[in-house]
């Protein structure tokens, strides 16, 4: 039986407005609520969200180096963790353009740094969403004492570029969970000016120019922080290869830069396979480095896969960043008060290296260290285990913290220590840990209690007295 064209009307409007219906009662469905702002880190309470797990960043971003706008758009691919009527992600001082969720337009508020989304319909528990944000804008380098009073984050270039993000800086140039207790894969495609380079984490899948414009597709397979997370974009020198044990390599470098008396290339190919002995497995699919002109910054940053220089090269430096592929960004903090579990470990891996090269022994780098520094002076007031949000990146937490270490290693003898080390990086690999999990670690792998050296160490505000010879 056929309907009449009024009848076939009525019946449209009786679906839509059931439809309607139906999701103002999924919307009211008990247990749907919103996600927490943030993950409630001590140092960073509203960076991160809760509510959800994030999985997988799609990011495109377009650069204007000479306006400095940044058009960008970002997929997120996560997993609800609750019954979720709103969720948040973190995005500093861009404009956002859209937001859909699962293909829906998502209703938007801002407060701060904070993007509150509802979506059209609740997500439910154990389901992965897709959330896709459209956004432009000039970002913003922070800046303040945590990173040695130098800014951070994105940073603007001769010719480009610099993206260097510890610990809170991933936000300012694409939104996301911006803490590194949420860890997800990339895919990162960067679209500059004809002539420039963008580089980023992982492999580079595709690369290519087309319409005054140059691209760039790369990939990290393996989960990732997103402080660790790159788009430097610049004209570079780049050199490709493999290490001696076959890893693969990428170095790009700016070819304004002095030579300088240090091979980038072939320091990062020895220390990666050395490293690889002590440590453990390389954790990724590629190593390398970015070697950029930017002085202002001050500083190197571990990024995964291949650490960014801003134009501060030394050996000492490689290494350290180079080790920091496994402790910091394989292994990563599951809270930022315990930050040494990065810089110490990178710091002891300097010590290491000089030992490895027969110049010091790590036993004579300690003293050294401890030697130079009196009891009054502030080095020691520092608490290397809760070291406060200022001061994370003070001194202390990176001398003290490979103290610590070669504490432990005159305390339970070179066989177990060497043998922790890479316990270490296996138990937690691609995942986060803690202060706690180091030490039970450690006393599993000694026979040994422990705690007598850690607190004496970590948590003390005075000089120890140094191990005994």
């Amino acid at each position: 039986m056929a309907l009449s064209r009024s009848a076939r009307r009525s019946s449209r409007w009786l679906a839509l407005a059931t439809a309607v219906a139906s999701a103002a009662t999924i919307a009211a469905a008990p247990g749907a609520s919103p996600g927490a702002p943030g993950v409630g880190d001590p140092y960073f309470p509203r960076m991160g969200n809760g509510g959800f797990d994030a999985l997988h960043y799609d990011l495109g971003v377009s650069y204007h180096p000479d306006s400095g706008r940044l058009d960008g758009r970002t997929t997120l691919t996560a997993r609800a963790t609750q019954n979720l009527s709103a969720f948040d992600l973190d995005l500093q001082k861009l404009t956002v353009d859209s937001v859909r969720v699962n293909g829906r337009r998502a209703h938007v508020t801002r407060s701060g740094d904070e993007m509150s989304i509802r979506p059209a319909f609740p997500l439910r528990h154990g389901r992965k969403f897709t959330v896709t944000v459209a956004y432009h804008g000039v970002p913003q380098a922070l800046s303040g004492p945590i990173v040695f009073g130098s800014d951070y984050g994105w940073m603007k270039t001769k010719d480009g570029v610099f993206v260097a993000c510890e610990p809170n800086a991933a936000s300012t140039w694409f939104p996301s969970s911006d803490h590194p207790g949420d860890k997800a894969t990339y895919d990162i495609r960067i679209d500059a000016p004809k002539g420039l380079t963008g580089v980023s984490n992982g492999r580079l899948i595709s690369s290519g120019e087309a319409h005054g414009r140059s691209y760039a597709h790369w990939r990290e397979r393996r989960p990732m922080a997103t402080y660790l997370a790159t788009a430097t974009i610049g004209k570079f020198d780049v050199r490709t290869g493999t290490t001696p044990g076959g890893t693969p390599m990428y170095v790009a470098t700016d070819p304004t830069l002095p030579t300088g008396t240090v091979d980038v290339y072939g320091v990062t190919a020895e220390a990666t396979d050395y490293w690889s002995k002590v440590f453990g497995p390389y954790p990724f699919e590629e190593t390398g480095a970015i070697v950029d002109d930017m002085p202002q910054a001050g500083f190197s940053l571990e990024v995964q896969s291949k650490p960014a220089y801003s134009a501060v090269r030394s050996e000492s430096t490689i290494v350290h960043e180079l080790a920091h592929q496994w402790f910091g960004d394989s292994v990563s903090v599951r809270q930022w008060k315990d930050i040494w579990l990065n810089e110490g470990f990178a710091s002891y891996a300097q010590w290491l290296w000089a030992e490895h090269r027969g110049t010091l022994s790590a036993h004579d780098a300690f003293r050294k260290a401890y030697d130079a520094r009196p009891a009054g002076d502030a080095f020691w007031k520092v608490k290397v285990a809760d070291p406060q949000r200022d001061t994370m990146f003070a001194q202390a937490v990176y001398t003290r913290g490979a103290m610590t270490l070669q504490a432990l290693r005159e305390r339970i003898g070179d066989t177990a220590f060497f043998k922790l080390l890479p316990a270490w990086t296996a138990a937690h690999r691609y995942g986060n840990a803690d202060t706690a999990q180091f030490i039970a670690l450690a006393e599993k792998i000694s026979g040994q209690r422990l705690g007598d050296l850690f607190d004496t160490w970590l948590k003390t505000d005075s000089k120890p007295a140094p191990p005994a010879a």
